[in-house]
């Protein structure tokens, strides 16, 4: 069962996102990101942004923080935030959070500049495993 928003530390959260920031690599771009979240059986990952010389090739810290969920054992994500230097709650990417739906899914809380918000509502209609369990349960 995932927790209800009330639940989590989100202080806590928010300040592992920050620290985060001091361990990006953002030599174009000046604007370190740091991400953090809570796990189903309760460790927190966290990753931060590592940018290229070739553009196209960063990471954002979502990414990271994905591959530290993946490398530590993998499971669900309940709760998740992300800051800038400043300390600033950020929205994540359209294609980070294509990568939080798929390890969160419609429950994931996401701690946005907003309030804290669903993964549904900061995704609506997304594309999932489901839609391509359904093509191919119709293949010959």
């Amino acid at each position: 069962m995932r927790p209800i928003s009330g639940t989590v530390d989100w202080e806590s959260l928010r300040t592992r996102a920050r620290e985060l920031t001091e361990r990006a690599y953002a030599p174009y771009s000046h604007f370190p990101v740091g991400a953090a979240a809570l796990v189903d059986d309760g460790r927190v990952v966290t990753g931060c942004n590592v940018e290229n010389a070739a553009y196209g090739v960063a990471l954002c810290a979502e990414c990271g923080l994905i591959s530290d969920l993946v490398a530590s054992g993998g499971g669900r994500l309940v709760a998740f935030t992300c800051a800038n230097a400043l300390g600033e709650r950020l929205m994540p990417c359209g294609r980070c959070r294509q990568l939080l739906w798929e390890h969160g899914g419609a429950d994931l809380l996401v701690d946005t500049p907003l309030g804290v918000l669903s993964m549904a509502e900061v995704l609506p209609q997304a594309f999932g495993a489901a839609d391509i369990e359904q093509v191919r349960g119709k293949e010959h």
